[in-house]
């Protein structure tokens, strides 16, 4: 019945309705990237929510619309067994918004590839 509301009303942006759920969850990431200014950077940072297509991060860093970050997440030491990899591999995505807030910047980005 909300798709046909949708579809009918004007007023009802379809475009800007998400196609996964948000979920508020705070994960650890290093953020590596280029700020405005075009040195290269690493910072630990987190999620302050997260979806399969795109999350919302904070850094301390000012990046440009459209740019090309890459995500890792950190995972506790090794094993002595040496089956647990040192960190995931790097989750790609591009800056679509941002917003200052204090002294951070929030980001919205969206991952080239969904999260499975």
């Amino acid at each position: 019945m909300e798709t046909q509301v949708a579809k009918t009303n004007p007023a009802v942006d379809t475009s800007k309705q998400r196609r996964f759920p948000r979920i508020r969850l705070q994960i650890p990431v290093f953020l590596r990237a280029q700020d405005a200014s075009g040195v290269d950077f690493v910072e630990l940072t987190k999620t302050l929510n997260i979806s399969a297509s795109g999350a919302c991060i904070a850094s301390t860093h000012v990046l440009r619309p459209d740019q090309v970050v890459h995500l890792t997440i950190p995972t506790p030491s090794p094993a002595s067994s040496g089956l647990v990899p040192n960190e995931t591999p790097p989750i790609t995505a591009k800056v679509l918004r941002q917003q200052a807030a204090g002294d951070l910047r929030l980001f919205g980005i969206e991952f080239f590839k969904h999260l499975d």
